[in-house]
């Protein structure tokens, strides 16, 4: 059923500025006067005197998927030194789906140990980044990247962050078809400004007066994230998304989608106002509508998201202050179309399956363990050299899961055992080794790279993982798949907010602790503990883990455990998430 648009609707309008511009957050007039991202990006790379750029062109590289960064373990030492601080800058790859070539993955390796800092890092939202490149570097690593077929395009900034979809290697066709989705979602909604071009391959392009028809001049008020999921794994936590899409397949045939909106994981401690949010699911469309919601949704973002205050300019915000009434009206009217009934479907996990996997065309799969996502060789574990020899030899798909690992994809008969021998030399197939509450954690970067970390996490979980490994042992719950997750600060990039234990830096050496999200990212957690240290936090989870073992119903996750027995109380909306945090009982 359709029905007709209202005629005083313009569905392409610009963003309409409803407040005066002295109002206005100063990141929008900074996009309104950078001509379309251009700034003055190319004078400060020319720049000798300083390995930074300037404070606006730093922003505005972030839309060219580069943030500007300094090692901050020697940041004291260099002030002291009266020296700037060692300014070096992170680059994002656009991957959609996560999905690259043997030749891409090669050319990434070898970049990462010419240009950057010889290790290549597997993000939460399936792509890779560069570390420590500099800045006089910076256009020989985007032009390497370009000879094979990649680019940075929006892979930060306010725009259409990479677009994520579900691994799924049994599934070959669905596979095969989201994925295609994903790319095509990627391709028609990044940026379409020639500052890219302008900026990394010197080449003259005039600044047109509607350079960008769908984001205009001021792009979006934050970023947005769009995801793909086919159930019944919800590996890209799906519900983390601003917008997103979960197939529903008969015989493994995609026929449509139930379509999720208002999900992200960021807020900022003791502001109420901010909070992480689940999407809610608000209806079905069949496959052919994927694209008009796609747009539809992002315009109107565009022209109703927050541009005075920055931290209330996501999409989950604008969700909540307008309703979920309102939104499912004006997509309507815009798509011109009326949402259907949301079919039937489930989760039951949001982890990966290492090892080896067959799919339905005999094509053969295998997913190896990457701790925190960080590719380099280190003792006893060549990944960094193994991946360099299986590239030589594989010439099916790379593909990248949203947590933090990586699967060689479409392996032939004849190949295996060769890839089975390549994979016991370098041992990366130890991962199947480890405990499953190890497989199930994710840590972001922060220390010594990211600016926003307030405490380590890639850094430092690992040693954490192996302390809470002897407590689990202790109680005979050393194969329990707990989902931990540790970000350095509250924006939540590693999805803390979603994981059974969840932590999240406060200052160096402290974190919040939070308890009882779900092993299939259907529910948020709550904070237990505030601000306290690693004694704190086994002696805390000592005691749950414990009481676990003994008391828990058969089947029953750890998650949901913490709930029933009044750890805290189970979190029902965004807005509840920082309401009542401890539970009755404890």
């Amino acid at each position: 059923m359709t029905i007709t648009i209202d005629k005083q609707i313009n569905l392409d309008r610009s963003r309409d500025i409803s407040c005066p511009v002295d109002k206005l957050n100063p990141d929008e007039l900074m996009k309104q006067e950078s001509h379309y991202l251009r700034g003055s990006i190319i004078e400060s790379l020319l720049d000798s005197i300083t390995g930074a750029v300037s404070e606006i062109d730093a922003k505005l590289m972030k839309f060219h998927g580069i943030y500007q960064q300094d090692d901050r373990d020697i940041r004291d030492e260099r002030r002291h030194q009266k020296l700037e601080p060692a300014y070096m800058f992170m680059v994002r790859v656009r991957l959609p789906g996560g999905v690259c070539s043997s030749k891409q993955l090669l050319q990434l390796m070898n970049i990462a140990e010419y240009y950057a800092n010889g290790t290549l890092r597997i993000t939460t939202r399936q792509t890779f980044q560069l570390h420590e490149v500099l800045k006089h570097n910076l256009k020989a690593v985007i032009q390497s990247l370009h000879n094979v077929g990649l680019d940075t395009v929006a892979a930060c900034g306010d725009d259409t962050r990479g677009v994520m979809c579900a691994v799924n290697p049994r599934q070959s066709g669905l596979h095969n078809e989201v994925y295609t989705l994903a790319r095509q979602i990627s391709d028609r909604f990044i940026p379409k400004t020639g500052a890219y071009q302008e900026v990394w391959f010197d080449k003259k392009t005039e600044v047109l007066e509607n350079e960008e028809p769908l984001y205009g001049p001021t792009y979006l008020p934050r970023k947005f994230k769009i995801g793909i999921v086919v159930p019944p794994v919800n590996d890209i936590d799906i519900y983390a998304q601003d917008l997103g899409f979960i197939a529903i397949h008969e015989n493994d045939r995609l026929i449509g989608f139930n379509i999720c909106v208002g999900g992200g994981m960021g807020h900022t401690d003791n502001v109420s106002s901010t909070y992480p949010r689940l999407a809610d699911v608000i209806g079905y469309i069949g496959k052919d509508k994927i694209f008009d919601v796609v747009k539809a949704t992002i315009c109107i973002q565009r022209d109703f998201g927050d541009r005075v205050d920055r931290a209330q300019a996501r999409f989950k915000y604008t969700i909540d202050n307008k309703g979920m009434n309102w939104f499912k009206k004006e997509l309507e009217q815009r798509t011109g179309f009326l949402l259907e009934k949301q079919r039937q479907m489930e989760f039951y996990t949001n982890g990966d399956q290492l090892g080896w996997q067959e799919g339905k065309d005999n094509q053969h799969h295998v997913t190896l363990f990457i701790e925190n996502g960080r590719i380099k060789d280190k003792e006893n574990l060549g990944l960094m050299s193994g991946l360099h020899e299986l590239v030589s030899i594989h010439h099916g798909e790379f593909r990248l899961t949203p947590n933090q690992n990586i699967m060689l994809a479409n392996i032939e008969n004849k190949k295996k055992k060769q890839i089975e021998n390549i994979l016991d030399k370098y041992e990366l197939n130890n991962g199947l080794k480890q405990s499953r509450v190890r497989q199930h954690s994710i840590a972001c970067v922060a220390f010594p790279t990211c600016g926003l970390a307030m405490a380590e996490s890639e850094r430092y979980l690992p040693g954490l993982i192996t302390k809470i490994e002897s407590i689990l042992t202790t109680h005979n719950l050393i194969n329990e798949a707990i989902t931990i997750r540790m970000s350095g600060c509250p924006n939540g990039c590693s999805r803390p907010f979603i994981s059974e234990i969840g932590l999240t830096g406060r200052a160096l050496g402290k974190y919040n602790l939070y308890l009882g999200g779900t092993h299939n990212g259907t529910r948020l957690n709550r904070l237990f503990k505030e601000n306290i240290n690693e004694a704190q936090i086994l002696k805390e989870l000592e005691i749950i883990i414990k009481h676990y073992a003994d008391d828990r119903l058969p089947d029953e996750s750890f998650g949901d455990f913490v709930i029933r027995e009044g750890y805290v109380k189970a979190v029902t909306s965004g807005v509840d998430f920082k309401n009542n945090s401890n539970g009755e009982g404890h």
